[in-house]
């Protein structure tokens, strides 16, 4: 089996690079990036991710949305996804699911993402 894949549907372009760069600095990562939320249905069918990490509020199609198409697609329904969110605390993220998506505050830290990730893929 390859490297797991990580879609980052995101429109805040330096945040999704930082986040690819450190996710594939570590080598276990294959990453690729989407800024626009109604393009990612169709980046989601091609890429095969793993794992997406979706932003909450973009301008074009929320991560609701998007999440919704996503889930909709059968070869993707069983894709999870970690909402990425600025409109909450990290503190109030802790717990909290979104849509039974689990989400996290913006700006992440690495390791709060990694243990995010590596609970969503291999629980």
């Amino acid at each position: 089996m390859g490297k797991p894949r990580i879609l980052i549907v995101d429109d805040e372009a330096s945040l999704a690079r930082l986040l690819k760069l450190n996710l594939e600095q570590l080598g276990q990562y294959e990453v690729r990036i989407e800024h626009e939320g109604r393009r990612a249905l169709d980046v989601a069918k091609e890429f095969e991710p793993d794992l997406i990490l979706l932003d909450v509020i973009m301008p074009d199609l929320d991560g609701g949305a998007v999440a919704s198409q996503i889930q909709a697609e059968p070869r993707l329904k069983a894709t999870p996804i970690v909402f990425l969110t600025a409109i909450v605390s990290s503190q109030e993220a802790r717990h909290g699911v979104i849509g039974g998506h689990p989400f996290l505050a913006k700006p992440v830290s690495m390791d709060e993402l990694l243990q995010c990730i590596d609970k969503q893929l291999y629980a």
